[in-house]
């Protein structure tokens, strides 16, 4: 059963979000949130697999409850975004932040539903407006600090993390980067593991973000 606290300040979202899951014989509304400050101490008392956050809410939004819950370490929930914003700073400060999905609220039912399911186990999702969106400003960023500073950090990896860093970054799945390197998949998930704690990341969309924004 996939636990979700839904975090969303407007009243309708959530209502509408426990009727689209309540289909899901597979996932289970835990907690709701109205506001970022509530996500942390929600989190702890119900410890959900994923928080579904919106960016936008009054008091604490969603990318500073991302941030902090991100802070707590490998332990923390798996986060996707599903909002009505999608400007280039969203999507960057989201997924900096640790978000592993970034979806629209216009995003058919279905594949919210779907999204959830790969979240949860590792697989990355964005919507496809999203993606166009990123790859154009990560492929017209020439922020020069930013690239010193990203390459900096994937300085410190040993050879074979870098490679399998950077086969993260194409999109490799697990399976295709082993075959890729010719090594186990059992050991591209440890390598994967290790560039994650190396690097102070939560999720390999933050691994594929850092070797983007050092120009690789």
């Amino acid at each position: 059963m996939i636990r979700i606290l839904l975090a969303d300040d407007d009243p309708l979202v959530r209502s509408g979000l426990r009727l689209l899951f309540a289909g899901a014989p597979d996932i289970e509304i835990v907690a709701e949130a109205a506001d970022g400050r509530e996500v942390l101490p929600l989190v702890r008392e119900h410890t959900p697999d994923l928080v579904l956050m919106d960016i936008r809410m009054p008091e604490m939004d969603g990318l500073a409850a991302t941030r902090a819950l991100r802070s707590g370490g490998a332990t923390s929930p798996e986060i996707m975004m599903l909002t009505t914003f999608h400007s280039d700073e969203y999507v960057l400060r989201a997924l900096r932040s640790g978000a592993a999905g970034f979806l629209l609220k216009d995003t058919p039912p279905r594949e919210i539903v779907e999204a959830v399911r790969k979240v949860v186990t590792g697989d990355p999702v964005l919507s496809p407006t999203v993606i166009q969106q990123l790859i154009t400003t990560l492929t017209s960023d020439t922020g020069d600090d930013r690239r010193r500073e990203a390459r900096a950090r994937l300085g410190i990896l040993r050879e074979r993390e870098r490679e399998v860093a950077m086969a993260v970054a194409r999109g490799g799945t697990n399976a295709e980067i082993a075959a890729e390197l010719f090594i186990s998949v059992a050991t591209v998930k440890a390598h994967v593991s290790t560039i994650l704690t190396r690097l102070g990341l939560g999720n390999r969309v933050q691994i594929a973000v850092l070797v983007h924004d050092a120009g690789l």
